[in-house]
């Protein structure tokens, strides 16, 4: 059932390619794959369907879905270069930290922290306060949460 959850949310994110940005079908199906991120571990632990395979695949659908997000958002929200930049160098982080991780083991392997889930329910709720609150402090605050966790993880990974 977990699973089935996980590829709910790879599905609404790709049918979130086709939906213009902010309607009214674009919310329905970003809050059903948000909503579906907070739930597939949690109905996971709660029926002992936890799995190496589960874990791998809602990495695989999280970066679907944040790929996605960044295609369709990027263009509609009009972020100041800074912001654009800094989120680029907080990729860069993520991606070394995965290269690292395989290198290391031979497998992708990602840390599911506190400050990565802090981090991916910033970044959920970010899009729908855009018309809120000015996005020069909303990215802001979520990129140094962001940064952050990309550090713990890094550091975490090299001590494993």
């Amino acid at each position: 059932m977990a699973n089935f959850i996980t590829v709910i949310r790879i599905i609404c994110s790709i049918i979130l390619l086709f939906c213009p940005v902010f309607s009214p079908a674009f919310y329905v199906l970003y809050i059903t794959a948000g909503v579906s991120d907070m739930i597939d571990g949690i109905v996971a632990r709660k029926t002992g369907t936890v799995s190496e395979l589960g874990s791998k695949l809602d990495s695989a659908a999280d970066f679907v879905f944040v790929v996605v997000c960044l295609i369709k958002l990027i263009p509609a929200i009009h972020m100041p270069i800074w912001l654009i930049i800094w989120m680029i160098m907080i990729a860069v982080i993520k991606v070394i930290n995965l290269i690292c991780g395989y290198v290391a083991r031979k497998e992708i392997v990602a840390c599911h922290t506190v400050l990565n889930k802090v981090t991916g329910l910033l970044l959920f709720v970010l899009p729908l306060t855009v018309s809120l609150i000015n996005l020069r402090y909303s990215g802001a605050f979520v990129s140094v949460i962001a940064t952050i966790a990309a550090i713990q993880e890094g550091y975490l990974l090299s001590r494993k």
